[in-house]
């Protein structure tokens, strides 16, 4: 009889980018719930908002770490600084992401190369300087933070919808490539989350009430938490036949 399927993380060790609010923030926590130590990785690593000692309080280490992604000599120090402290790097969950909103007619050039540069080429770089880790060591997770955004249109996000849509693709690619070496790489892809970055637009009663019909089957907005169990999954044993994969986690609003 095969062994049971297991949805923990015990003993891996992660690296979350964009960790200081948010989805980051929750799936680093829910990383180390599930057994695992996490680096944090974060755009000022002077302020961890207490997560280094959340953290701790699991039972688990931390390890906070300067982080911009659009930044490549950072994505590769702190790639190596993982290496370094832990020994191995088991988990790599690419969070971070901007989305400045604008109608498509009246997008600026440095809007635009601004948000290639985090959400693509940051991702892109992040995850090379991670999956050579991996591929060296013979296994690897990899998680790729979408949205929904990548499936359907969202008016006023034409650059960030295209981004995500992008990583959504860029998530197969990948694990065709790495896949011969124990390398996973897999795709969530979320609705509208209650979030420091979408509190502004859900604070207007009229545009929440929208985005709560939208979300067809379960008619509420999601928490982090909801974000963060399918991270965990897609980083644990139980998932060990799934790549090129995007979940969507978004209450069926593309199911409409």
């Amino acid at each position: 009889m095969n062994d049971f399927p297991r949805f923990d993380v015990e003993g891996r060790v992660a690296l979350v980018t964009g960790a200081a609010r948010g989805l980051g923030r929750a799936a680093a926590l829910a990383l180390a719930h599930a057994g695992a130590d996490v680096a944090l990785g974060l755009r000022d690593v002077s302020s961890d908002a207490g997560l280094v000692a959340e953290i701790e309080n699991l039972g688990r280490r931390a390890l906070p770490l300067q982080l911009d992604v659009s930044d490549v000599g950072q994505a590769r120090q702190a790639v190596l600084a993982v290496v370094e402290r832990f020994g191995r790097l088991d988990i790599l969950v690419n969070n971070a992401g901007i989305a400045p909103g604008n109608r498509a007619e009246d997008v600026a050039e440095d809007d635009f190369d601004r948000t290639i540069a985090v959400n693509l080429k940051g991702t892109f770089f992040t995850t090379q300087e991670a999956g050579r880790v991996m591929i060296g060591q013979g296994a690897g997770r990899i998680v790729i933070m979408g949205s929904q955004a990548g499936s359907v249109a969202l008016p006023g996000e034409s650059v960030y919808c295209m981004t995500k849509a992008a990583l959504a693709h860029l998530t197969k690619c990948l694990a065709v490539e790495w896949g011969p070496f124990g390398v996973t790489v897999n795709c969530v892809a979320p609705t509208f989350i209650r979030t420091p970055g979408t509190a502004r637009a859900l604070s207007d009663p009229a545009f929440e009430a929208d985005v709560v019909e939208r979300i067809a089957a379960l008619h509420r907005i999601g928490e982090p938490m909801d974000v963060a169990g399918a991270v965990v999954y897609l980083c644990s044993p139980a998932s060990a036949l799934v790549t090129g994969h995007t979940l969507l986690v978004d209450g069926g609003w593309t199911a409409r």
